[in-house]
């Protein structure tokens, strides 16, 4: 491409402000360019042989090689709050990855994940080898996508990252990428949770008060709520009162260590908080703890028998577990199935008052739905269809079980690494408000009104943005309380089927096609045949595959009454795949 043409193709655009160079005018705008190319002033160099891929977790990677990303992705989050007319968020973290790596997610104007309708357009951009391909992708998708640049609106993105130390020079990629476009602007929110930033996005495109200070705010008055609205009734002296929080040397962390200055009603003690030399993720963490089932760094024996819970490293996933009394590693895994669970017996209960006795004529009937995927233990999902609730599978991810709790006047929905939350529709809120006002001046104090605060607290309390391991413990104490329950009481709920996860190695992942919420193989012909005639071989057997969406293997999950028997099941319905679809299969 030479100067005229790249001249021609920016005087077409009016995209980005001057950087040094020569001067090309047109009558829509001015633009100044180098000798070389217009971002050769300030690209990142992308490394050669990288490939990125954005999915559920965002870009992950190596934090070294990250600044093109960040720079390109600065670029993508302006774009889409020009087209969205809307404050977007963009977090710099890679959760619980090791702390050299590091990665980027985009919050849209819900506080949710970036539109997968616009995730082919981000790997275009993070991979594109050169400047002119990038301006091209740039220029093309503005105009398919007819994002106005009449000055109309001014694009404004959110920034935030954990406390990984590639965090900062990363967040200063990602303001370049911001300021490239015309106007836009950038505010850098500070170390924050992936959840805290994921929420003010959500409050700002409210209209509503967004500094972090006004999200302790709002969980911890919601939180106080909830707790004086237990009923007096409750077995107080069967809870061990105090809770002991691995923070995965992280992020979370920190924020707890905030929170519990800041309530009087919960005694935390917070291990792990990165401040004593620890390393984030390593041997701490909820993906350690749910994963290897053992106890995180700096818990023992002397912790049997007491409330813990560990929060990932960036804070959007939360698992509990108490030390087992005849072990000074074991645990008992209290997951994100039973977080499901606890918080549909509460949110069940509320409801069952609120319309089990109305009165007025204001009544209205809530439907609540529970999301799992296939990978929720078979124990679980029996649990909750057992309690009358409607239990809904999903293809295994965040963006899936979102979408579906959203179906619901109240949506439930957790994966068992303990993400998940909670969802309340715009339509059962404003419901519920005017409800609790009707109560107020016909039945004030009652039990009635009672469950329609406690709804109401939820939904402040829980954040509707995303998972959130902070807010989402705060509920479960909160409830905890309400029930009278221990932690062992709450883990008696079901017990766990034992189960066991493979991969296997495969020529081509695409060749395995899945229907029912990834529970039932489509192709090739036979394959789901031959599983079902080893699951009928088992007592609770249980077992699917899925292909894998990053590398070329195919993932097995079974269970069965045993371990003995879930790791039969498991090695049988491998050799199926590896004899369909192994290497040695073509």
């Amino acid at each position: 491409m030479d100067v005229k043409q790249r001249s021609n193709l920016l005087e077409s655009s009016c995209l980005f402000p001057p950087p040094l160079g020569h001067h090309f005018i047109s009558k829509r705008c001015r633009f100044h360019v180098t000798n070389l190319f217009p971002f050769s002033y300030f690209l990142f160099s992308l490394f050669a042989g990288v490939k990125l891929s954005y999915g559920t977790a965002g870009f992950r990677a190596d934090a070294s090689i990250l600044q093109s990303t960040m720079f390109r992705m600065g670029i993508l989050a302006a774009l889409r709050s020009l087209k969205t007319h809307s404050v977007i968020g963009l977090m710099i973290t890679a959760s619980h990855n090791k702390v050299s790596d590091n990665g980027v997610k985009i919050a849209d104007p819900c506080g949710g994940m970036l539109s997968q309708h616009w995730e082919p357009f981000s790997d275009q951009l993070a991979n594109a080898p050169d400047p002119q391909t990038l301006l091209l992708l740039i220029i093309e998708f503005v105009k398919k996508e007819n994002i106005p640049f009449d000055g109309a609106f001014t694009a404004e993105i959110l920034l935030g990252r954990d406390t990984r130390p590639s965090g900062e020079s990363l967040l200063e990629a990602a303001k370049q990428g911001v300021s490239s476009i015309v106007g836009a602007v950038s505010h850098d929110m500070g170390i924050l949770t992936t959840p805290q930033l994921h929420w003010m996005v959500r409050a700002r495109n409210k209209g509503l008060k967004a500094t972090e200070s006004d999200y302790f705010e709002q969980l911890l008055s919601s939180f106080r709520c909830l707790m004086d609205l237990i009923p007096n009734e409750s077995k107080m002296d069967e809870i061990e009162d105090r809770l002991i929080v691995d923070g995965a040397n992280g992020v979370g962390g920190e924020k707890l260590e905030v929170i519990k200055k800041m309530l009087s009603s919960l005694v935390i003690e917070v291990h792990n908080t990165g401040k004593a030399g620890g390393i984030l993720n390593e041997g701490v963490g909820a993906d350690f703890v749910q994963k290897e089932k053992v106890v995180p760094h700096g818990f023992g024996s002397n912790h049997a028998g007491i409330r813990c819970a560990s929060l990932d490293g960036d804070a959007d996933r939360l698992v509990y577990f108490s030390v087992a009394s005849n072990s000074s590693n074991k645990i008992d895994l209290v997951d994100g199935d039973k977080i499901l669970s606890l918080f549909a017996v509460f949110i069940k209960e509320q409801l069952s008052i609120l319309e089990g006795d109305m009165k007025g004529n204001n009544n209205y009937k809530a439907s609540l739905g529970v999301i799992q995927t296939a990978y929720a233990n078979g124990a679980s999902t029996d649990y909750l269809k057992h309690l009358g609730l409607e239990v809904v599978l999903t293809p295994t991810g965040v963006k899936y079980l979102h979408a579906r709790a959203a179906l619901y006047d109240i949506g439930i929905y957790f994966e068992a690494n303990g993400h998940g939350t909670i969802l309340f529709s715009e339509h059962y809120l404003s419901w519920l408000e005017a409800k609790n006002i009707e109560l107020s001046s016909i039945s004030q104090g009652s039990e009635l009104q009672k469950a329609a605060l406690r709804l109401l607290a939820v939904s402040k309390l829980i954040n509707q943005a995303v998972g959130d391991a902070l807010s989402g413990l705060l509920l479960v104490e909160a409830i905890l309380r309400h029930m009278g329950w221990s932690i062992h009481r709450w883990n008696e709920l079901y017990q766990d089927l034992p189960s066991r996860q493979l991969k296997v190695q495969v020529v081509d992942r695409t060749a395995v096609v899945t229907a029912n919420a990834e529970t039932v193989v489509v192709s090739p012909a036979g394959l789901q045949e031959a599983i079902n005639a080893e699951i009928a071989k088992y007592i609770k057997g249980r077992s699917f595959v899925r292909p894998s969406g990053t590398e070329d293997v195919v993932r097995v999950y079974s269970e069965a009454s045993t371990q003995e028997e879930a790791d039969s099941l498991a090695n049988s319905v491998a050799e199926l795949v590896d004899r369909f679809l192994g290497v040695g299969s073509s």
